[in-house]
């Protein structure tokens, strides 16, 4: 089984990552010894703070791909970025100037400010999609008026959002209410994906076997392999993902409603 990562820090130097070499190779190692054959690159664009380009982002993903390989190191590692939500996104989107993952044109990584869901939220979203390109929520478990009340992230979901958990969530690393609120999401059906979100100085590594293996013990193998193998393949590839299927007993609690129409 592959297991690939579609949300890490590792590329040196651009955001709160990994910030010089040592660190991007040593997350490299810990990615490989943990099973990861494949991650992608996601470093944040944050106008003001972190200000990298497309054509930043992909030259630093060609050298460190090429410092890998001196370091005999095999994990390819492929472009990608993680946008903040901001109003002017649809606009850059139009423009050209947004890196999809592995730039296929297709899925982009979005993340939410932590403490609110401002008001333009669905505007931009949106906007987004009408061009063809599908927003990937990050770490909504990390968003407190998300994990306060999981239904907005459902009626964004339900509309073609998609959204992705971090495994250190999943395994309680990242503490208790970020652990509740991913596994909502994970068994309501609103996430599909899991990805590292990792950061060095966080104490997170681009790793996701431990997950895995909590998902699989939870939910069962197939749905392991589709949240950290199958979807994520399918989101570097462009393509469209496996419909998740829950067991009947963690399906959403709104199908139990009674329908008065």
């Amino acid at each position: 089984m592959d297991l690939i990562d579609i949300h890490t820090h590792i590329l040196p130097g651009a955001d709160d990552g990994a910030q010089d070499l040592k660190e991007a190779l040593a997350m490299a190692e810990a990615a490989v010894k943990d099973g990861v054959n494949l991650l992608v690159a996601t470093p944040r664009v944050c106008p003001g703070r972190f200000d990298n380009t497309r054509a930043e982002i992909r030259k630093k993903v060609e050298t460190l791909n090429q410092c890998l390989e001196l370091a005999r190191i095999r994990l390819p590692i492929l472009a990608g970025a993680e946008y903040a939500l901001t109003p002017d996104l649809p606009r850059q989107c139009s423009a050209g100037r947004l890196l999809t993952i592995n730039d296929t044109g297709r899925y982009l990584l979005v993340e939410l400010p932590p403490r609110e869901v401002p008001g333009y939220t669905e505007q931009v979203l949106y906007g987004l999609l009408q061009q063809g390109v599908i927003p990937i929520i990050t770490a909504p478990e990390n968003n407190r008026v998300l994990a306060r009340d999981p239904g907005i992230l459902q009626e964004l979901c339900a509309r073609g959002i998609l959204a992705q958990v971090n495994s250190a969530s999943l395994t309680g690393r990242a503490g208790r209410g970020a652990k509740k609120a991913a596994w909502t999401f994970l068994e309501n059906g609103t996430a599909q994906l899991i990805g590292s979100d990792s950061h060095p100085a966080a104490g997170r590594m681009p790793v996701l076997y431990a997950a895995f293996q909590e998902v699989e013990r939870r939910l069962g193998a197939p749905l392991a392999r589709t949240f950290i193998s199958n979807n994520p393949f399918r989101v570097i590839k462009g393509q469209d993902l496996e419909r998740v299927q829950l067991p009947a007993t963690k399906r959403s609690w709104k199908q139990y409603l009674p329908n008065f129409d």
